[in-house]
């Protein structure tokens, strides 16, 4: 009986160690394939980290391997871009009284030319006396200002690939009863200085048979000393001019018809013609590094949709 009893206490005891080394096994095998995984887990961090300095680093290098013109480069440095833009202009440049800040087509572009440079912007309001001055005087880098591309401007500065295109109109008292160019003959027009809105709309009288242009010279042309068949009446601001109008001092408004949208309130109509496309331009010194580099960011743009999109956006 005892040597039954030994012999079944020892069958319990291997089956107990069996046991003992089958959970071990299973223990160990369990742990083993944890730290695998953590090992590969780990290791595949490491990789994607390490391909992530990489493409940091190529873009930093390449960055720094950038070869910017003189020019551009002082902007760069200075770690401002200076620009020139209206103030008075809704939906292209326009400042609000009460926060100081602008707003408008012309702005964003000019902050996207800043992004482009890694700087910051900082806006100067400029008038079509003022924007080139200050261009080249150094004060300003460029300017976004409606500033149109004519073949005279472009023997004093560069311009961009136009990024709008526009048209001069004529803006006037409904009471007035002037509804096209014919009745504007012998009236005094209301324009900015330094514009091309006068020439232009002298010159849509005169292809119109309206006046006869006998002495008429698109060269030497001067709005201030002009009287055949209509005059003007120069003003410093667009607001100036829309006041002189509402208070009779000019019997018509002419300037860019977007521009005039601003002021055609309740009492005021467009006449019937539009005449003179203008296509408004990034203005740079003559010459400058800086007028290739904005004129390949507003082509990009135009390509690309992102100035269509400003252009939906402001309603222009």
């Amino acid at each position: 009986m005892k040597k039954k009893l030994a012999i079944l206490l020892a069958g319990v005891m291997v089956l107990s160690m069996l046991a003992g080394c089958g959970s071990s096994g299973s223990d160990t095998a369990a742990d083993t394939a944890e730290e695998t995984t953590a090992e590969e887990s780990t290791e595949e961090s490491a990789e994607a980290d390490t391909e992530a300095e990489a493409e940091d680093g190529a873009e930093e290098t390449a960055a720094a391997d950038t070869e910017w013109p003189e020019d551009v480069q002082a902007i760069i440095d200075r770690g401002v871009l200076r620009v020139g833009v209206k103030s008075d202009v809704i939906g292209f440049g326009y400042q609000d009284p009460l926060t100081g800040d602008y707003s408008g087509m012309e702005i964003d572009l000019a902050q996207m030319i800043a992004d482009a440079l890694g700087v910051d912007v900082e806006y100067t309001t400029v008038t079509a006396a003022t924007r080139g001055e200050l261009l080249d005087s150094g004060d300003l880098d460029c300017v976004l200002a409606t500033f149109t591309i004519t073949d005279e401007r472009k023997e004093s500065w560069d311009f961009s690939t136009p990024y709008y295109t526009d048209a001069v109109t004529v803006l006037v008292e409904d009471s007035s009863g002037i509804t096209d160019l014919s009745g504007l003959a012998g009236a005094t027009v209301g324009v900015s200085s330094s514009s091309t809105s006068a020439l232009a709309l002298v010159q849509a009288m005169i292809e119109q048979g309206l006046i006869s242009g006998d002495n008429f010279d698109s060269e030497t042309f001067d709005a201030s000393t002009w009287t055949e068949g209509v005059s003007f009446r120069q003003y410093s601001d667009y607001p100036a001019i829309s006041t002189a109008l509402s208070a009779g001092e000019v019997d018509a408004f002419c300037v860019d018809r977007s521009i005039l949208n601003a002021y055609r309130t309740e009492g005021r109509s467009y006449i019937e013609d539009s005449f003179s496309p203008q296509e408004y331009g990034v203005t740079t010194k003559k010459g400058s590094g800086f007028s290739s580099v904005c004129d390949e960011l507003i082509t990009g743009w135009l390509a690309d949709g992102t100035i269509d999109g400003l252009i939906e956006e402001y309603g222009l």
